[in-house]
């Protein structure tokens, strides 16, 4: 049988670990979101730009750090578009005004787009491609980014 000595021990360092592996967001850590486009919808892509600004405003005020990455894909992958964006000079302006924030656009997406179209589909400069944006989502969530889909 195990002493209340031994006991205690055993308590406080698994108080101790689980502490330690907890996020500590108010002790310097960065909080984390991944916000979701699926859709060529101008109103859901100004309400995902919407949604990261008014993150980076809540968590400024605060004095607290975030990260903003922007995923795109599908019909949504318009919103990168060089030509066809609604929200083209919005992205470059919250590109210059906020270092927290980043757009990832689906290769698999803009393949497609531009073998149906017969050339390839220009993507506006703030626009970083990965392979897959569903993929990046997945991965983004297993890190530990909290998940928004407007």
């Amino acid at each position: 049988m195990m002493s209340m000595i031994g006991m205690m021990r055993v308590l406080v360092l698994g108080l101790a670990l689980g502490l330690a592996s907890a996020p500590a967001i108010a002790g310097g850590s960065v909080h984390k979101v991944a916000i979701h486009v699926d859709e060529n919808d101008a109103k859901r892509m100004n309400m995902a730009l919407n949604n990261a600004a008014n993150i980076s405003k809540y968590y400024q005020s605060k004095g607290e750090t975030v990260e903003i990455e922007v995923v795109a894909y599908g019909p949504g992958l318009m919103m990168f578009s060089e030509e066809k964006s609604p929200v083209k000079s919005r992205i470059a302006a919250m590109g210059l005004e906020m270092d927290n924030l980043s757009f990832s656009a689906c290769g698999n997406t803009q393949r497609k787009m531009s073998e149906k179209a017969g050339k390839k589909m220009k993507l506006v400069s703030e626009a970083n491609v990965v392979p897959s944006g569903v993929v990046r989502l997945m991965e983004l969530q297993e890190k530990g980014w909290s998940y928004i889909r407007p």
